[in-house]
């Protein structure tokens, strides 16, 4: 069954909220690991959620990166070897508070 434009972006509040509580601290052990882990999986939800909104939605809120989004969750999921800890440290402290309250605002 398919989920809803609706549904799927209710996914992404929950998802941005949860990566800095998830945030590892630097120069931490396996339990840093598994924190990244979780972070870099919740950043795989939001682009899962904003591949499946429409092209309307996206430009209501020309302020988010849809595109970058999506592109890290396709790096997240297909070739996570690939994926740079001290981008998402960057994403994570600089850029989802800006995210999270466009979305908030919507």
């Amino acid at each position: 069954m398919s989920r809803s434009e609706d549904e799927r972006f209710a996914d992404i509040p929950g998802a941005l909220e949860r990566c800095p509580a998830y945030s590892p601290h630097p120069h931490s052990d396996e339990q840093g690991s598994m924190a990244y882990d979780a972070v870099v999986r919740n950043l795989a939800v939001v682009g899962g959620a904003v591949r499946s909104l429409s092209g309307e939605t996206h430009s209501t809120m020309p302020e988010v990166p849809w595109a970058s989004i999506a592109g890290l969750r396709n790096v997240a999921v297909h070739e996570c070897s690939r994926v740079n800890p001290d981008l998402v440290r960057d994403i994570v402290d600089h850029q989802l508070s800006d995210m999270a309250n466009a979305i908030r605002n919507r």
